[in-house]
């Protein structure tokens, strides 16, 4: 994102020097549906980002402006109550710093980004974490990268209405490098991973198609791992939920619960076995087996928790025969959204446009593909170069 254009912007509408912040949008490279069974997941942040300009500007008032949409809006401090639109999400991240403890003061700000709307990458967490970490430097407070994520998290949940995880503003706010983040959902506690693809890169395949199952499908899954849990309690009384049944103790109950039941938690167990084998598989420089974890989340997603689509679905099958893909699997809450791919990358081009090709005369339906690069997540610039 050309933070240069922002900073212009900004400089042309309210005559002073900005400083700036920025946090990146994510991937989740395997970990799907685990987080809300207390598991592990395995984001890593990406190059593409929001950015904001801002500064002080003496008054009780907050003056943005989206330069993407090319709209302003404004709000006291003294008045900050949920709303509709983009200034919402302001609002929430002002309101939900100070009560993590910062002493918020009028200033000026204006923002753009280039993280893809509606593709599974987290456009919002990106805008949360890049206001919250500039806040925390614009009014001298001293909150912690954790602060920062919990205060974005709030402000989804209570401004949005949005009841999201902790994973995409963890990704954000925590990201590195080449590095992916094993993140422990139930404690928080999380390690860095190198993720070395040299030669190879990271292919989003956009369905740009959203099922209306997400929601409501979401809230039975939750249910019924829930039920799985209370099964396997009888048995095994210390189980608190499903992050701390084995895949062998897992085995114990098939046939011994109701068959789609079984399904949708042996899929979660084993999906948290895949992540720990594939942090293995990662620490040794071993793509090939980190790309068959990848498409063994697919299967068990498709087959076992039945949140893919035939979109979806359709997209992987088409890398399965092709040896310049290690890996694909859908990525995030499923019934629409992006696929991630590990591809080779001489062969990325032909790859896009390939699949470009296939998902229209297959699928009746227009492909959106980006290519993103593991970077650092959220952190203020005092000079900006690009």
């Amino acid at each position: 994102m050309n933070a240069k254009a922002v900073v212009a912007k900004f400089e042309e509408l309210f005559n002073k020097e900005p400083m700036v912040s920025r946090a990146p949008g994510r991937v989740n490279i395997i970990g799907e549906h685990t987080d809300y069974n207390d598991g592990f997941v395995l984001p890593a942040s990406i190059d593409k980002e929001m950015v904001f300009a801002l500064a002080l500007n003496g008054t009780d008032t907050v003056n943005a402006y989206a330069l993407d949409l090319e709209e302003s809006g404004s709000f006291e401090l003294s008045n900050i109550v949920p709303s509709e639109g983009w200034i919402n999400y302001i609002k929430g991240v002002v309101a939900e710093t100070a009560v993590k403890g910062l002493e918020p003061k009028g200033f000026d700000v204006v923002f753009a980004g280039d993280v893809p709307l509606g593709a599974g990458m987290s456009s919002s967490a990106a805008l949360e974490c890049a206001l919250a970490t500039g806040l925390n430097k614009l009014f001298e407070g001293d909150l912690s990268k954790l602060d920062i994520v919990l205060a974005s998290q709030m402000s989804e949940h209570n401004y949005a209405g949005v009841k999201c995880g902790i994973m995409d503003q963890f990704a954000s706010t925590f990201g590195q490098a080449n590095k992916v983040i094993k993140l422990d959902c139930r404690t928080k506690e999380y390690e860095y991973h190198n993720l070395d693809i040299t030669g190879h890169k990271l292919v989003l395949c956009n369905t740009n198609v959203t099922h209306s199952l997400a929601s409501s499908e979401y809230n039975t899954r939750r249910e019924q791992c829930e039920a799985g849990v209370e099964v396997i309690k009888e048995t095994y009384p210390e189980i608190i939920n499903l992050r701390d049944v084995s895949v062998e103790m897992m085995h114990e109950f098939e046939g011994k619960m109701d068959p789609v039941i079984y399904d949708r938690c042996s899929y979660v167990v084993e999906e948290n076995d895949r992540l720990t084998k594939a942090c293995e598989f990662m620490d040794n420089g071993d793509l090939v087996n980190l790309g068959k974890m990848i498409y063994g989340s697919h299967e068990g997603l498709s087959k076992k928790y039945a949140v893919s689509c035939p979109e979806l679905d359709f997209l992987v099958e088409q890398t399965l025969e092709d040896d310049n893909v290690l890996g694909a699997r859908m990525m995030g809450g499923g019934f629409g959204g992006c696929t991630i791919n590990l591809v080779k990358e001489e062969a990325v081009d032909a790859f896009v446009e390939r699949m470009t090709k296939a998902y229209k005369e297959g699928m009746g339906k227009d492909l959106s593909a980006y290519v993103v690069v593991i970077g650092d997540g959220a952190r203020v610039e005092e000079s900006v170069e690009a």
